[in-house]
């Protein structure tokens, strides 16, 4: 086989985890959904927890998240995925439960479920996907929305006068006695992803060994929200969100960094 040949696409594999459908991606183009869809069934494959996992969609883009992921999966309420998983821990102790959320979801109508579970420790995994807007109904202002930002419902950009400043929720909730483990992350680059995969696995195995909550923020791009080429928005995304949301370990086994 010539070295060319090698690059057709009929000539190439692609691999994926088995807990991925088949089922085409609802997302956009370039959107950070999906990679954060593959590595964390890629982390219960390999754990070797597939029977023992139930995850949680709530509304939002992660609305179809039932139909990508190949695992039992439950719906809920919109911002409510908190106290669905917390149900669903305290009736199956063994399982592992993990919600998948987006910040006008988790950080917005979601406000109370999430501190609150928070707060009790209780014993799931939050997987939180920042993309600074609300993507799904039409790209408004989210609580992320950074100082300036412009969307749908901040046209002049985000005024923190009168609209408060972008609440940054892994913080928060690190300061809850109950979180073990907070941690902010993105998808972006291969490295970033290595990254975000081994602290998803971090989190399940938290689970496994009963220490609470384990928060995982995903800094991800919006690029049809912003207006922009996939890459265009990645690269926005690194010098606009990342100097606020800055990546890294917020708390790691009940201690702040």
């Amino acid at each position: 086989m010539e070295v060319s040949d090698i690059i057709k696409p009929e000539n190439q594999v692609f691999c994926k985890t088995q807990l991925l459908t088949d089922t085409t991606l609802s997302y956009c183009p370039g959107c950070g959904h999906g990679t954060a869809h593959s590595i964390t069934m890629e982390v219960i494959e390999e754990m070797g927890i597939v029977q023992d996992t139930i995850g949680v969609a709530p509304v939002g883009c992660s609305v179809l998240a039932y139909d990508f992921m190949n695992i039992d999966m439950t719906q809920a309420a919109h911002g409510r995925a908190p106290a669905v998983a917390t149900a669903i821990s305290r009736v199956w102790p063994n399982k592992y439960v993990f919600t998948y959320q987006g910040d006008g979801d988790l950080a917005a109508i979601g406000t109370a479920e999430t501190i609150h579970a928070c707060n009790r420790g209780e014993n799931i995994v939050i997987i939180f996907v920042n993309n600074g807007i609300y993507g799904m109904t039409g790209g408004q202002m989210a609580p992320t929305t950074l100082e300036g930002m412009m969307s749908s419902t901040s046209p002049y950009g985000r005024d923190v006068k009168t609209m408060g400043m972008p609440i940054k929720m892994t913080e928060l909730v690190a300061n809850l006695p109950g979180v073990y483990y907070a941690t902010r992350q993105a998808v972006h680059t291969h490295k970033h992803v290595r990254k975000a995969k081994k602290a998803i696995k971090k989190a399940f195995e938290n689970t496994r060994l009963n220490n609470g909550i384990s928060f995982i923020e995903i800094v991800s791009n919006c690029n049809s929200g912003w207006k922009m080429t996939p890459n265009e928005s990645n690269i926005w995304m690194e010098e606009n969100m990342f100097p606020y949301f800055p990546l890294g370990d917020i708390k790691v086994n009940g201690k702040l960094k």
